[in-house]
């Protein structure tokens, strides 16, 4: 365990089944390589046996053959997609389970959601709403998931509005994206990111009903990130929002839907909001809360200076002009503090995790 716990019992069994949903996207990865690293096994949903076996591969290579299973869920959205999931352990593994031997999986960390951007809410809201509440409702069955982590995002709080100062809170919701999400149609192609943001307000909407009216026998915490950059696992796993700078570097090129689409925004490390996923998972202490993961503002003149500055001999686009900045205020020092409970000085500098992003 390399998590200061204060003297205190973790909330779930060092050594315990964790499920993690979406495992072979880049922040269900990384949140499984942490909750590996904290001396947990793993069990990991995917939607076919082929992503799967190459999860299985990357895992077992690092920790060992025992410490992961996976579990193909081909369709979240279905009824009871989840149930088989949170069930009891498939197979006993290693010597973690000598002292601790677990009669279930202990906490679930659902990832997985529809990363499309599609512009349709009777598709993706709906959708994301009835996955959520299908991983929430297969938890509450088994009376050994003793913590929820739901993967949620800052845009369940509020847009990203370059140049204009304004404060954002915790006790936000972002009704504005949920009102233009559900507008009338035609549904245009730029209404993807309301959509989205939408999905993770009205999911969250959906579990903490859920938790406040069945009392489950679990704690219920929520992760808000913004953008994620830094290292991808693997070639093999999708990637998301890692291979934005990826591209830029690898290509040379700034894609313009890059700049249309994500304005200036806040940024954080992925393998950040994986540690705090771990930190709401395990810690006593972090109960029915939702913690930001946003450390740095940026916009994409910030991530072409520093490439250049890591590799001054790439060939790289000219700065954008008239590109603004976000001017929020916000308060990150939850999940800062969180992060200094792993024996780290805060939040992965920009720099670092653009670094690690490319692989200098």
């Amino acid at each position: 365990m390399n998590y200061d716990l204060r003297g205190k019992p973790p909330a779930i069994p060092v050594g315990s089944l964790v499920l993690v949903t979406g495992i072979n996207g880049y922040i269900g990865a990384h949140v499984a390589d942490q909750l590996l690293q904290a001396g947990y096994r793993v069990r990991g949903t995917v939607r076919d046996e082929i992503k799967g076996a190459r999860v299985r591969d990357l895992f077992a290579e690092k920790y060992g053959q025992d410490c992961i299973e996976i579990a193909t869920v081909a369709d979240m959205v279905q009824p009871g997609a989840y149930d088989e999931a949170c069930k009891g352990i498939s197979r006993r593994a290693s010597s973690v389970l000598d002292s601790h031997p677990p009669t279930g999986v202990s906490g679930v960390a659902h990832v997985a959601s529809d990363m499309t951007i599609a512009p349709d809410p009777n598709k993706v809201v709906s959708g994301v709403v009835a996955a959520a509440m299908g991983a929430a409702s297969a938890a509450a069955k088994e009376a050994s998931v003793k913590r929820f982590v739901y993967t949620s995002s800052s845009t369940a709080i509020a847009n990203a509005k370059p140049n204009v100062e304004h404060s954002i809170s915790v006790s936000q919701w972002n009704d504005e994206a949920v009102a233009d999400a559900w507008a009338p149609p035609p549904y245009p192609p730029e209404r993807g990111f309301s959509v989205y943001a939408a999905s993770k307000v009205q999911a969250e909407q959906a579990l903490r009903k859920f938790v406040a009216e069945q009392t489950p026998g679990f704690a219920l915490n929520v992760i808000l990130p913004n953008f994620n950059f830094g290292p991808i696992l693997t070639d093999k796993h999708r990637a998301s929002s890692g291979q934005a700078v990826k591209f830029i570097y690898e290509t040379g090129q700034l894609n313009p839907y890059f700049v249309q689409m994500i304005l200036p925004q806040w940024m954080v490390d992925v393998r950040d909001t994986a540690r705090l996923h771990v930190a709401a998972l395990i810690d006593p202490e972090v109960e029915n809360q939702r913690i930001l993961a946003m450390a740095h503002p940026f916009n994409w003149n910030d991530v072409l200076a520093c490439l250049r500055k890591l590799d001054p001999s790439r060939a790289l686009p000219d700065d954008v002009e008239g590109l603004g900045r976000d001017l929020r205020k916000l308060d990150n020092g939850p999940g800062e503090e969180m992060l200094k409970r792993f024996g780290r000085k805060g939040w992965t500098t920009f720099e670092e995790s653009i670094k690690a992003n490319v692989g200098l």
